[in-house]
């Protein structure tokens, strides 16, 4: 990709997981899966925070038998979270701009001002939109399956009954994330759904805050992952960690950067190229990395130029037909 066009991009192609190469390679997808998780990463970060949540912020199920207050106490962890993360990571790479732009993908400056936007100011729109319907529509799916747990009307296990189960779910649950995404976000881009999702689009250069601006019902679809949940075997960590995992990869994954530098080195991976493609050209990249639908379904651009090219080949065809 053309550094005229891009302040920072990837070296070559984008990489995604083997998962759909053939000959199949076992191996290289298990490095790869293990790779998202260990030693230290943002999964495994959001799974400690989802255990730290559930143990110290939470009602216990006999609370949860009702609602009540506790739902607001739930809302106002979330608000909290995702406070504390993007207004950090807003201070970091835009508000003191500690490192400049220095591996900053879009020169074009965030926030900007412009009457499109809520406020016509891009930042408070993005906040606004986070805060009270993302947190809230998240938070309300939480407190339902605790609700539902809690007074049996949804299966549920522990770790002391299923705990090869129990463990394996947390790493099943980025699997089912890519898989839903990917067809909920190619919905939202027909023709009967985009005015929902255009109020996402309104950020072509994006920042912390942008991940959860989103319209209430696209707000809905999005963290609507958590109703598999209905059928499947869960403890309330689970769906803590599932909610979270949505939520807080959407804020760490808009940043604009590839990453976080402190000193010379790049200290902590955030950002995502190939979702930020889709911010530019809307029309590729709906889904994520890990379970790369997008190259399976002929949606994927891989950062060159060789890319570009077949992008605009596939616009084109779609036009004559």
């Amino acid at each position: 990709m053309s550094r005229t066009e891009w302040n920072h991009a990837p070296e070559g192609a984008i990489q995604v997981s083997p998962l759909w190469q053939w000959p199949p390679r076992p191996l290289a997808v298990a490095q790869w899966y293990a790779g998202a998780w260990f030693p230290l990463t943002i999964n495994l970060c959001i799974l400690g925070l989802a255990f730290l949540s559930w143990g110290l912020f939470s009602p216990t199920l006999e609370t949860a038998l009702t609602l009540d207050w506790w739902v607001l106490g739930i809302w106002l962890r979330n608000a909290a979270i995702v406070t504390l993360l993007a207004g950090g990571l807003h201070y970091w790479f835009h508000a003191r701009a500690v490192q400049g732009t220095e591996l900053k993908y879009d020169l074009r400056p965030f926030p900007r001002q412009g009457r499109m936007f809520s406020f016509s100011d891009q930042l408070k729109d993005n906040m606004f939109w986070t805060i009270v319907s993302g947190v809230t529509v998240w938070s309300l799916f939480e407190a339902l399956a605790w609700w539902g747990i809690a007074n049996g009307w949804l299966p549920s296990t522990t770790f002391a009954q299923t705990p090869v189960w129990f463990i394996a779910f947390f790493f099943l649950i980025p699997v089912w994330e890519s898989f839903y995404f990917y067809w909920i976000h190619r919905l939202l881009h027909t023709n009967a759904l985009y005015r929902f999702h255009a109020l996402h689009h309104r950020n072509t250069d994006v920042g912390p805050w942008s991940g959860l601006s989103m319209h209430p019902v696209e707000h809905v679809m999005y963290f609507g992952t958590v109703l598999i949940h209905l059928v499947v075997p869960s403890s309330p960590v689970h769906v803590i960690f599932h909610l979270m995992f949505y939520a807080l990869l959407a804020v760490t994954s808009h940043t604009g950067f590839e990453g976080l530098r402190i000193g010379n080195k790049k200290r902590v991976h955030l950002g995502n190229f190939h979702h930020q493609l889709h911010h530019r050209y809307f029309e590729v990249n709906y889904g994520n990395l890990d379970v790369p639908w997008d190259k399976l379904f002929g949606s994927f651009h891989d950062g060159t130029e060789a890319g570009k090219e077949m992008m605009r080949e596939r616009l084109k065809s779609r036009k004559r037909t």
